[in-house]
């Protein structure tokens, strides 16, 4: 029998205590906007994970990225292949979609969560159950830090 890795056991549990109340996954009622290029594949995974979750996911398909990520603050060093916005936070990247509704529950004085890259195992990115450790990172024009690692 295969060992059940932390975050598969950290998203079970959190997807049954959803399904015994009933509740969607977050409670903002508010739609992900969601930026990425028509081609890219994990992208299209990573919003079925948010769908999954319970999140209303809005998607635009452009050529070029680089203008929204600009407008919305993304620097190249937090970059990754999508970019979000719901309540008035930015989402980068391949954030789990548990850290998402965290943001929203707790509402931290930030810019938004970013998962730098394309780290292997994150949401969207499952590749044949291999996994790398990323961290999830709280933003702001002040500073960042480490929100969640995996």
């Amino acid at each position: 029998m295969n060992p059940i890795s932390r975050r598969t056991f950290i998203l079970a549990a959190g997807a049954a205590l959803l399904s015994a109340t009933g509740l969607p996954a977050h409670a903002s009622g508010e739609t992900l906007e969601l930026w990425k290029t028509p081609w890219c594949g994990c992208c299209t995974a990573w919003v079925d994970h948010m769908r999954a979750a319970g999140f209303e996911v809005r998607v635009t398909e452009l050529e070029d990225l680089e203008p929204v990520k600009t407008r919305l603050g993304v620097t190249p060093e937090l970059a990754s292949c999508h970019t979000g916005l719901i309540g008035g936070y930015v989402i980068e990247g391949h954030v789990p979609a548990a850290d998402v509704a965290r943001l929203l529950k707790e509402k931290p004085q930030a810019t938004g969560l970013a998962v730098p890259g394309m780290p292997i195992g994150s949401p969207g990115m499952e590749m044949d159950g291999r996994t790398e450790p990323y961290e999830v990172v709280l933003f702001a024009p002040g500073g960042n830090t480490v929100f969640a690692r995996y």
